[in-house]
């Protein structure tokens, strides 16, 4: 299915006035027969928690508050659906049936949402839905089908409500349904396949955030092993701590580029292309990996290891989602809300009764769960945005060394080609790096300058920046020297628009388009 989806324009509701008794409008079949549930002549409200379709008829699963406050919950058949959440008066009919009155059916229809509103979800918001009812509606003679479809949101800020939607085709009941908002009652339906990859990849990002911790926490611990730390361990401790650049080795390109593509988001990518993940330089994270592989012979036979892998899961942190990056669709995880960037600093304490090498291999895997949030996260905004740009991005961590301390420098490069020319859809789009949108987030916290953060946007060979300091000091100190930062930058060739400095830290507004996260919803 493709095309756009409509939300219905219902008919205005009655004016208000003197109403006759109104009519009974919808009988709902009890499935399990419940005589004397209601006293006759007397009403009572029934909220609808459920709703599943099948065929022509309707289940409804109903709470329904009795005389005195007491509640219960009574499964019903209707021949219409009524909305999640609506709440409607019945009555009980001699043969023990409920029934409901004409003008409460409608006003129960009328509960779902046949309208956006698009200041609370701009256009261009992914939207995604549970599809629960469809039903084709009737059409005169020549006139092309319709259906009308009841949807549960899943996301955004319209999270479990209902809306009413109208659309040429079907839409198959229980399935998951994602569309871009158009318009107050118009969305434009986005196909399913590769979703499901993007809904794996969020369930995988918010179960790897919950486990991760700061990079520092593992390398400070790596400099300060035990006396009877093995030779073949001590010697993968070695390798790994040699392996951090120091400030100057980042500032210099050509080492720069090299500590990207080893700083572990490529990995997998790597022993995909038939890569030998031991040949020099090391990989960030399969360092790491190697590092969690010779701790375990190492660690005390009396270790509970089940202990430590419950405090931040190392079993399922090892990069399964690789081999099986749809395995987790059917699971519930826990609704972490990811960080964004940049990920938040996590350290964490040694529990009681823990020895340094129990430590070390929780902070091992917490560091993996880190660079894996980061690989993550990278697939999460990857993708075709609303108005049809192919998005990339590219998000990762690289340990420097300063002096004595470790210092995360943390990375997100974007990118963003233009759509392909409709007026020649087979020809491919040039890869015309002016015609290409970068965006570059840098975030690190450095004695004495405190936490940095620095955005720059590279567009038609213009290149403008932001940068953001906590500290009053920092912050004068950077705007003292934009000017000579300003000289160099147009020396080397480039265009130079904005170039400001802040107090404070970037702000994050609402997000939309990529940045919108598929949520898991079991029914």
């Amino acid at each position: 299915m493709s095309g756009d989806i409509n939300l219905p324009t219902l008919p205005p509701a009655p004016a208000t006035g003197p109403r006759p008794a109104p009519a009974v409008g919808e009988l709902l079949k009890l499935l399990e027969p419940q005589t004397g549930l209601i006293d006759a002549g007397k009403t009572v409200n029934a909220e609808v928690l459920a709703l599943k379709q099948g065929g022509e008829a309707f289940q409804l699963l109903l709470k329904l508050t009795l005389e005195g406050g007491r509640q219960t919950l009574v499964q019903a058949a209707s021949s219409q659906p009524l909305p999640l959440g609506s709440n409607v008066a019945v009555s009980q009919t001699a043969s023990g049936d409920l029934a409901i009155s004409l003008q409460q059916a409608l006003s129960a229809n009328v509960a779902a949402l046949t309208r956006i509103d698009t200041q609370q979800l701009p256009v261009g918001t992914l939207l995604q839905a549970k599809v629960l009812t469809s039903q084709m509606l009737p059409q005169g003679a020549g006139q092309p089908a319709l259906y009308r479809s009841l949807v549960s949101v899943l996301n955004n800020a319209l999270s479990g409500t209902t809306l009413t939607l109208d659309s040429p085709q079907p839409l198959r009941v229980g399935s998951l349904l994602s569309a871009v908002v158009q318009g107050a009652q118009t969305l434009d339906f986005v196909p399913l396949s590769g979703l499901r990859d993007q809904l794996a990849v969020s369930q995988q990002l918010a179960a790897q955030q919950s486990r991760q911790a700061s990079l520092e926490g593992v390398f400070n611990a790596l400099k300060n092993l035990p006396d009877d730390t093995s030779a073949q361990l001590r010697a993968a401790v070695e390798r790994l701590l040699a392996g951090l650049p120091d400030v100057a080795q980042v500032s210099n390109p050509k080492v720069l580029a090299q500590l990207l593509n080893n700083s572990g988001v490529f990995l997998e990518a790597k022993l995909l292309a038939g890569q030998n993940p031991q040949v020099p330089p090391l990989d960030m994270k399969g360092s790491l990996l190697r590092l969690v592989n010779e701790l375990l012979p190492a660690l005390p036979a009396s270790t509970n290891l089940n202990a430590i892998l419950a405090a931040n899961t190392l079993a399922q942190m090892l990069p399964s989602f690789v081999r099986s990056p749809l395995g987790t669709l059917g699971q519930v995880g826990a609704r972490t809300a990811p960080g964004g960037f940049p990920l938040p600093e996590r350290l964490l304490q040694r529990l009681d009764g823990e020895n340094s090498l129990e430590n070390l291999l929780r902070l091992a895997a917490g560091a993996i769960s880190r660079l894996q949030s980061h690989q993550l996260s990278s697939l999460e905004q990857s993708g075709t945005t609303a108005d049809g740009r192919l998005q990339t991005t590219w998000q990762l961590e690289i340990p420097m060394r300063t002096l004595q301390d470790i210092v995360p420098l943390q990375v997100k490069f974007q990118r963003e080609e233009p759509p392909p020319d409709k007026d020649e859809p087979e020809r491919k789009l040039e890869r015309d790096a002016k015609k290409m949108l970068w965006r570059v987030e840098l975030a690190f916290d450095m004695e004495p300058l405190g936490p940095l953060q620095v955005q720059a946007q590279l567009s038609q060979g213009k290149l403008s920046s932001q940068l953001w300091a906590t500290r009053p000091f920092t912050a004068s100190l950077i705007e003292s020297h934009l000017g000579s930062l300003r000289e160099r930058l147009v020396s080397s060739g480039l265009n130079v628009g904005d170039l400001d400095c802040h107090l404070g830290t970037p702000p994050r507004g609402p997000k939309t388009g990529l940045e919108q996260r598929w949520v898991d919803e079991t029914a």
